[in-house]
């Protein structure tokens, strides 16, 4: 059974190896991160940890029973008790619910560990995958995405009012 885990430095290498292995699969809907984020990807994977102990972001790995990477969920600026969701996930799980029912997790988590109340997602207009997943999580559309905010394409942002759950 798949594991939702905070990212760690442990994580790196099967994370640098997802990254790697979906990079033609992402980039079909999503911008690439392009050389440079693989070129670097130590420093930067050193850097997302520092932003997560700093308490302004919170970063998660869905971590298979092998211990490889089928997807990344992450929440980012924190403020107001409201953060943004991205996430993505290995090509050969999509449209099997994993997004979705990860995405789902994350709403109940991020309120009891996160404090937050608010999550926001934006995605491209031609993203219709992100979409569904982002509906049946319970989502809803609140307006216009600023294509700086997904990949620079037009899009769409959605919101979810998060509820604590003892």
């Amino acid at each position: 059974m798949p594991e939702l885990e905070q990212l760690d430095a442990c994580h790196a290498p099967a994370v640098l190896a997802f990254e790697l292995a979906n990079r033609a699969y992402f980039a079909a809907s999503v911008s690439d991160r392009g050389d440079e984020f693989f070129d670097q990807f130590s420093d930067r994977h050193s850097a997302l940890l520092a932003e997560q102990a700093a308490g302004i972001c919170a970063f998660y790995v869905l971590v298979a029973e092998d211990g490889s990477v089928l997807g990344r969920f992450n929440l980012y600026d924190f403020e107001n008790g409201t953060a943004d969701l991205g996430y993505r996930v290995a090509q050969h799980v999509a449209g099997r619910g994993v997004a979705t029912a990860t995405v789902r997790k994350q709403c109940r988590l991020a309120p009891a560990r996160h404090g937050l109340r608010t999550l926001r997602a934006a995605t491209a207009h031609a993203n219709a995958a992100s979409q569904k997943v982002l509906a049946k999580a319970g989502f809803v559309p609140v307006g216009p995405a600023d294509p700086a905010d997904v990949g620079g394409e037009p899009g769409i942002w959605y919101q979810r009012d998060l509820v604590h759950e003892p």
